[in-house]
């Protein structure tokens, strides 16, 4: 039933154009603008890009973001048009309806992280230590963790408007306190632990131990089983809040 179910949204996905391109082409194109914000920085000789910093880690958080508004207004439509009442009431789960759409989403993420990460590494020549894979792999968990979270959001919601208000509650203050702008060394003390509890400050630690070293450390596969059972614990969670209709 879970792969049945896989199957069926990305039917609906091959059909709406708009949203491929959302997921596939809209991170590419963010991550082109960080680019040029820093193509006219004057650097010492030897000195690391800015975009070397800065575009590894939109590598995971534009893939975050994306997937969890798109995940998040996609599961409210099959609530709000009955679509999700009517398959309650077959045999179906509904941790076999929830996995099913991280699984199809997840197939979405990984080719959203491919076209990101080829776009960085081969127009943009993004230069890190580590390997490409890694990076990868670390924005497909990120992006299924939007995913997560966008399908137990949308358990919240109402609207699809009440869906993208989210994003300032959920979204927004993970990548603010993560340590992309500033150190969580340099947090005062409330800030810098409420950043230890948040999954995206992992995909940020995992990012820095593969920008930092050519082969995978302790540190990083710590960092991506921690966000893998944050993903499956999210999941659990969507799925035991989830409701046949909106009232």
């Amino acid at each position: 039933m879970t792969l049945a179910t896989t199957a069926r949204v990305l039917g609906q996905l091959r059909h709406d154009h708009r949203s491929v391109a959302l997921i596939l082409v809209v991170p590419a194109l963010l991550l082109t603008a960080v680019y040029f914000l820093f193509e006219n920085e004057t650097l010492p000789p030897g000195f690391p890009r800015t975009f070397d910093r800065v575009g590894l880690m939109m590598l995971a958080i534009f893939p975050f973001v994306v997937m969890f508004l798109v995940t998040s207004i996609t599961m409210l439509r099959e609530r709000t048009s009955g679509t999700l009442e009517r398959l309650l009431t077959t045999p179906i789960h509904k941790a076999d309806l929830l996995f099913g759409y991280a699984l199809a989403f997840s197939i979405m993420a990984a080719l959203q992280s491919l076209v990101a990460t080829a776009v960085a590494y081969w127009i943009f020549d993004l230069d890190i230590k580590g390997s490409p894979g890694l990076v990868v792999m670390i924005a497909v968990i990120n992006a299924v963790l939007g995913v997560a979270l966008g399908l137990l959001c949308s358990a919240f919601a109402r609207t699809e408007f009440q869906a993208v208000q989210f994003m300032p509650v959920v979204v927004v203050p993970q990548i603010l306190l993560c340590g992309l702008f500033v150190a969580r060394d340099d947090m005062n003390e409330v800030l810098e632990a409420i950043s230890s509890v948040l999954p995206l400050t992992f995909s940020v630690d995992a990012l820095k131990e593969i920008a930092g070293n050519a082969d995978a450390s302790a540190a990083m596969w710590q960092d991506a089983l921690i966000m893998g059972g944050i993903v499956v614990g999210v999941l659990v969670l969507a799925s035991l809040t989830l409701r046949r209709q909106t009232r």
